[in-house]
């Protein structure tokens, strides 16, 4: 498991910002999103290498009328303070042209009021337009490859962070029909890395 885990981190440094990307349709939108919701964690990865913590990851599809792409609620946390998630966000995903898939990055304006939301259905109904906070310059440009994986990045210095005295962040990933490999990472002025795992992404595997 160490060899793949190499593997992926050899994927996310190298082979991703030049992987040939393929035609995506309807289909491949909807598979894509299909992918992407359901419970992930790191367990595995934290048990391998100590530098990773055991992160629970849920995406849950919401506003499923809509007909402009899809939508997910995202929850983060420390698997044993799910209670508390570190991060939430909704994702717009959606086809921007014939090669390119994008997920779009909102914030919400009250997120306490939504932890848990992924498992609470009256909750996600709640959430509407007005609340999200769109993270200019985050969103992520994903691409079909050969192998059946997208992989994207959000775009050089233009995602914007102040937490741990960044001044942008990063964030690259791959997604897998039974994992996710996610890397993010803060920089400061200087391009001096500040937050964010060093070795490699977070291999998220579906559960």
């Amino acid at each position: 498991m160490k060899l793949f885990t190499t593997i992926i981190f050899c994927l996310m440094t190298g082979v991703l910002l030049n992987a040939q990307s393929l035609p995506v349709n309807k289909g491949h939108l909807k598979k894509l999103v299909r992918t992407m919701a359901g419970a992930f964690g790191s367990e595995q990865q934290s048990k391998e290498d100590s530098a990773y913590f055991h992160i629970a990851l849920h995406m849950t599809p919401m506003w499923q009328k809509n007909s402009d792409g899809y939508w997910l609620y995202v929850e983060q946390a420390m698997a044993t303070m799910q209670d508390k998630p570190y991060r939430q966000r909704v994702y717009h995903v959606y086809i921007e042209n014939d090669t390119t898939i994008v997920s779009k990055v909102y914030e919400l304006s009250d997120p306490v009021t939504y932890v848990g939301a992924w498992k609470t259905p009256e909750k996600l109904a709640s959430i509407t337009p007005a609340m999200l906070v769109d993270r200019q310059g985050c969103a992520i440009s994903l691409y079909r490859q050969p192998d059946g994986s997208y992989r994207g990045a959000t775009p050089g210095k233009q995602c914007l962070s102040s937490l741990r005295g960044a001044t942008y962040a990063t964030s690259e990933v791959v997604i897998y029909r039974d994992r996710m490999v996610s890397w993010d990472r803060g920089w400061d002025a200087n391009d001096k890395q500040v937050w964010g795992a060093v070795k490699g992404g977070y291999i998220f595997v579906k559960e």
